[in-house]
């Protein structure tokens, strides 16, 4: 590398951001110093020539360059540009809202001689300046073409009335958009519901609810016509795991299961390893990341040293002698860091390990790099976080313990979940649909949830202070009450935990925007409930299968947890969804070990309230 840069720092990924930012402005590396407003920027103008100087010695493009080298082309060569004018006399661009600087650009240029452009799209839409697009391009179109003609398309086939006068007290509220109002000729349609629940955990388990009141009443239920929408990747994790306990088929549009993306399985690869050191799949995740200058080759010799002596990965790093000074320098900085957080789990509780490791170990300088990316990584790690804080009131080392069989646990219900629908032919296509509102642009369903309405959550936290950042929020929402083509819900918590922190919790100033006789409200009672925010407590504790919610809403009332108990207990005979019949041989703390009767299966450990499973 031509530059010396510390990785936790600045990343290429991060660099390379910037620089496409640039490039979707027409800001060339010349230019890019009169940009310059920190010192990570001057980082980025030192690289940025060098970056171009690269490419143009392999003679390549990056895809940034396709536009603005292009635009180059043409306002440097006249010629050129009047034969590509005279090519394409006629423009259309579809979704021009989303356009950045250089694009719009690009079409100005090809227009310029016969001015015959037409571009179609949706200023109230415009959700993705974080990828460069500005919604400036489709509000100054007639300032560039003022004699352009305007054609309204308000007639909307999708949602009902109620749904569309709702998003439009939301969207009317932007001081900068085109003045328009979507309507319907559908008479359908029922008030857009607003549910105030008590928690994240009651907020899921009110959408598992009345997703399958709403399967009770048709004759060919589709689990496919529900979304769920919400506003970062972090905030499916407690949906999931409510979903697995009811046996609700999911799907993930756009991201990963919680426990399956790259940052928790680190996570929970370092933790592992504390609990175990002997656990050398684990060990072998997270000895180079983040990274320590550790590589294959080490590993291998290290590996193979431990076969022949018949040891631990863990304590051959500490014997092995057959290796250069720098890389047993980076082994004992990495084994120092395990020691550590060992000495700290038997002082600390589950959550307060996580913490301690996520600083010390270097992870969250790693993924936290500026981008939108590492943003939502650090995210959910702090959802992790949250997870683990429900263990606290266990004994030092022994939460540590407890948390990660019940991580097991969950992983190997969704893993089984998984692959008996996976033997389904509509298991792609029957499932409820989990995405964030992004992800969501362009689909439609019959149902839609929209969870987390809260201050601080949706509007992010980092928009409550930015007028520009607000606005798209406010579009944001928009979008997402447009998906919902019969029934949309509206959910915000009473408190929530959030990075291992109780929050009582505001409701989305967007709420407030849907005028009265639109909406449809519920808000729960007053009652004593648990201080346990989420899902584990609460799913290890309560009676299998759907609560009176389920049945009949509005005669629910939530329990105290204390007062429930498992009706599983040892000698049941139980009826499994996926593994058949079997036998509870013994009953600990949620946790049912059961005998099948299928010998291909045999024992297995099984979380009683994320398992579909009945007494017979």
């Amino acid at each position: 590398s031509e530059e010396n840069m510390d990785q936790h720092k600045i990343t290429p990924q991060n660099v390379l951001a910037w620089i496409s930012q640039a490039k979707n402005q027409l800001i060339g590396p010349d230019e890019y110093r009169n940009f310059i407003d920190s010192s990570f920027g001057e980082k980025v103008a030192e690289i940025y020539p060098l970056y171009q100087r690269g490419l143009h010695q392999n003679q390549a493009m990056d895809f940034d360059d396709l536009i603005m080298k292009t635009v180059e082309l043409f306002q440097n060569n006249p010629k050129i540009l009047d034969y590509y004018q005279e090519k394409f006399k006629y423009i259309s661009i579809d979704e021009y809202q989303d356009t950045n600087k250089a694009q719009a650009v690009f079409a100005d240029l090809l227009a310029e001689k016969y001015r015959n452009i037409a571009v179609i799209g949706d200023d109230d839409q415009s959700i993705y300046s974080w990828r460069g697009a500005t919604v400036q391009n489709i509000l100054d179109f007639e300032k560039h073409y003022p004699d352009a003609k305007i054609v309204k398309l308000e007639q909307n086939y999708r949602s009902t009335k109620q749904i569309l006068d709702a998003a439009h007290g939301i969207i009317s509220k932007n001081t900068y958009r085109k003045e328009k109002k979507l309507w319907t000729n559908r008479a359908d349609g029922g008030k857009v519901k607003i549910w105030r629940a008590l928690n994240g955990a009651h907020e899921a388990e009110l959408i598992a609810g009345e997703i399958m009141r709403r399967l009770e009443q048709y004759e060919n239920p589709l689990y496919s016509d529900f979304a769920v929408l919400y506003r970062t990747h972090a905030q499916s994790r407690i949906i999931e795991e409510v979903f697995l306990k009811y046996g609700i088929p999911y799907k993930i549009i756009g991201g990963i299961k919680f426990y399956q993306r790259k940052e928790i399985k680190d996570i929970i690869a370092y933790l592992r390893v504390i609990a175990n050191p002997a656990d050398s799949v684990s060990l072998v995740r997270i000895i180079n990341t983040p990274p320590r200058n550790i590589g294959a080759k080490t590993i291998e010799e290290i590996q193979k040293y431990a076969a022949r002596h018949n040891i631990s990965l863990f304590e051959a790093i500490d014997k092995i002698d057959a290796l250069r000074s720098s890389k047993k320098e980076a082994l004992k900085k990495f084994t120092d860091i395990i020691e550590k957080l060992r000495e700290i789990n038997m002082k600390e509780t589950a959550s307060g390990v996580i913490k301690y490791l996520i600083e010390h170990s270097g992870y969250k300088k790693f993924i936290d790099d500026g981008t939108a990316e590492g943003e939502s990584m650090l995210e959910n790690v702090r959802e992790l976080i949250s997870v683990a804080k429900k263990y606290d009131s266990l004994e030092p080392g022994i939460s540590l313990r407890v948390f990660l069989e019940e991580v097991s646990l969950i992983a190997d219900a969704d893993y089984e979940n998984g692959y008996i629908r996976k033997q389904t032919s509509d298991a792609e296509t029957n499932s409820v649909v989990l995405m964030t509102i992004h992800s969501a642009k362009g689909l439609e369903f019959p149902h839609v949830f929209i969870a987390g309405l809260e201050e601080g959550i949706f509007p992010h936290s980092r928009s409550l202070l930015e007028r520009t950042e607000l606005e798209e929020e406010r579009r944001l929402m928009y979008v997402a009450c447009t998906r919902a083509k019969e029934c949309l819900y509206l959910l915000f918590a009473r408190e929530r935990l959030l990075y291992g922190e109780y929050h009582s919790s505001s409701p989305s100033q967007f709420l407030e925007d849907i005028s009265p006789e639109l909406v449809e409200k519920n808000y729960e009672e007053e009652c004593d409930i648990s201080d346990n925010e989420d899902g584990f407590d609460n799913m290890l504790k309560t009676i299998l299968g759907p609560p009176d919610f389920m049945r009949n809403k509005k005669s629910f009332k939530p329990v105290p947890i204390e007062e429930v108990e498992s009706p599983f207990h040892d000698g049941d005979k139980v009826s499994h969804a996926i593994f058949g019949e079997g036998i509870i041989i013994n009953v600990n703390g949620g946790v049912a070990t059961i005998a099948f009767k299928d010998k291909k299966i045999g024992i297995k450990k099984i979380a009683i309230a994320v398992a579909p499973m009945k007494k017979i």
